[in-house]
């Protein structure tokens, strides 16, 4: 029997929120090929946004980690509804970019995208070792500290 990615993280300790829904006009992730491109995740907690602030000015650096966490436990969320919950469909996390509300002086975006650069080596071993991009900007969807997007690769079906 296949391992589903929400059973493998349960033996992890964590649990996954559903996938969030778009909230524009776009598709929260398009299959190419064997890549699965998933569009910005904001950090959410109980269907909520989560950590809202900016980097350097309201929200720590340890609640930057956090959100970043959160964010990317969003991208978990897309890959199971993806993949329909098989953990041996992901190959390996490709790149993640990781976007960081932060003031103008906030100069640690790489250490607060360490929260979901972490998390994705802690699920998937080194198939979770990844390119990435981590960019201060002004602000983010609904005031969140972080936004994550990724690009995935998948094994055949």
């Amino acid at each position: 029997m296949t391992l589903s990615l929400t059973a493998h993280l349960a033996t992890l300790g964590i649990t996954l929120e559903s996938a969030a829904a778009p909230a524009a006009n776009y598709v929260p992730f398009v299959q190419d090929g064997s890549l699965l491109y998933i569009s910005g995740q904001i950090s959410r907690k109980n269907g909520q946004a989560a950590y809202v602030g900016r980097l350097g000015e309201t929200i720590s650096d340890e609640d930057g980690v956090q959100a970043a966490r959160l964010a990317a436990l969003g991208i978990l969320s897309q890959i199971a509804a993806a993949t329909g919950d098989r953990l041996d469909r992901v190959a390996r996390i490709v790149r993640l970019g990781v976007f960081v509300a932060s003031t103008p002086e906030f100069n640690r975006q790489s250490a607060i995208a360490n929260g979901a650069s972490d998390l994705m080596v802690q699920v998937f071993g080194d198939a979770g070792r990844h390119a990435r991009a981590a960019v201060g900007v002004a602000s983010l969807p609904q005031g969140v500290a972080v936004e994550v997007e990724a690009v995935v690769s998948l094994t055949q079906s």
